[in-house]
């Protein structure tokens, strides 16, 4: 993709746009940043994503070096589209214009939100600052997604989780990402949130890391 196709402009920003700026671009990568989805999977996440647009945008993420395709070893042996060195560095991107974009009133958390918006939120609003010495293993149910969260050295490490799973220090379990905003956005109890959310661990090392998520405040 040659630089200047929409505005004509030397800017480096006004080119990411070029490149990551088409419709459904941004949650087409976010599905994939924490690990390789197949086609199928990025379809399910993003139900209001047709096939055809789908297949045009990792046409062009690949054209462009941030999507790659690739076939998993056997027993699975299928096709699926990871992105690459230069596609995950996106992330910090992504979280500065989540940070930014959640102070906007107009923002509605009560949309639909997926399991890996939810897990990538969790890396975005975390305040490092409150860490201290807290190191947790942390397992996520969101419906039948699963999540593994290492807390330490001052971030949150998160993957998909496998078949074998060491216990968790906590374990959080929903049925939907929604659930779980009332509780570690709102500051609401479990009850209060309408019980939604489960949680099994120490009561207190829950609401402890619960406190380590943070919006940041509305505009004014």
């Amino acid at each position: 993709m040659s630089h200047g196709r929409w505005y004509r402009d030397a800017c480096g920003a006004a080119f990411a746009m070029e490149l990551v700026g088409e419709r459904w671009t941004l949650p087409i990568i976010r599905e994939m940043m924490l690990g390789p989805r197949r086609f199928n999977g990025l379809r399910a996440a993003l139900p209001g994503l047709s096939a055809k647009v789908l297949t045009e945008r990792l046409a062009s993420l690949e054209r462009t070096g941030i999507v790659r395709r690739e076939t998993l070893p056997p027993p699975a042996s299928v096709q699926v589209y990871a992105l690459t060195e230069w596609g995950l560095a996106l992330e910090p991107v992504m979280q500065e214009l989540g940070r930014w974009a959640v102070r906007s009133p107009g923002h509605d958390p009560m949309l639909p939100l997926t399991p890996v918006a939810f897990m990538l939120s969790l890396r975005t609003m975390l305040v490092p600052e409150r860490i201290g010495g807290l190191e947790l293993r942390v397992l996520f149910d969101v419906g039948s997604a699963r999540f593994t969260g290492t807390l330490g050295q001052g971030e949150l490490r998160i993957a998909p989780a496998g078949e074998d799973v060491p216990v968790p220090d906590l374990r959080f379990s929903a049925e939907t990402a929604t659930d779980y905003l009332p509780v570690f956005y709102g500051k609401r109890s479990v009850e209060e949130a309408g019980g939604r959310l489960s949680i099994a661990g120490d009561g207190a090392l829950a609401a402890r890391f619960i406190d380590l998520f943070a919006l940041p405040g509305k505009l004014g």
